[in-house]
């Protein structure tokens, strides 16, 4: 899969989950849906708003970083909610998968970031056919 489609795929999935979870943030009870409930619709639109900055912009690691840890912190979010019974274990199994398969595709995005930074990072040693040669390997008596 080409990565544009990639990202557009995570992107995807972060907003079905916000839909998803906006759709289960009206059932909680008034005394959770403005409190723990906004705190969940607020971060994963966080997390939506930093995948799309992340995918129209050249220096991406620090959005994805971002967003890698706003995913841990909704896991966490999205597990309180499951202990004070605002989401019932099949919903909070459902949450988990969307988080974990975006959790997957953000790493994946971020592994790609770091391999095409490393790879514009590595420059040739000039006269050396791309290699640089180590004392050791030089003959004996010659000068470098």
């Amino acid at each position: 899969m080409a990565q544009a489609e990639a990202d557009l795929l995570v992107i995807e999935k972060t907003q079905a989950l916000l839909v998803w979870t906006l759709n289960h943030i009206a059932k909680f009870p008034r005394s959770h849906r403005y409190g723990i409930g906004l705190r969940l619709e607020t971060r994963l639109s966080d997390i939506l708003d930093l995948l799309l900055r992340a995918k129209f912009t050249k220096d991406r690691l620090p959005l994805l970083l971002q967003t890698n840890l706003e995913l841990e912190l909704l896991r966490f979010q999205f597990r309180t909610v499951k202990d004070i019974h605002c989401l019932t274990l099949a919903s909070y199994g459902s949450a988990a998968r969307f988080v974990n398969e975006i959790g997957q595709s953000v790493g994946g995005w971020i592994k790609q970031t770091l391999g095409r930074n490393h790879e514009a990072t590595r420059k040739p040693v000039a006269g050396t056919g791309g290699l640089s040669q180590s004392s050791a390997s030089r003959p004996q008596g010659s000068t470098p």
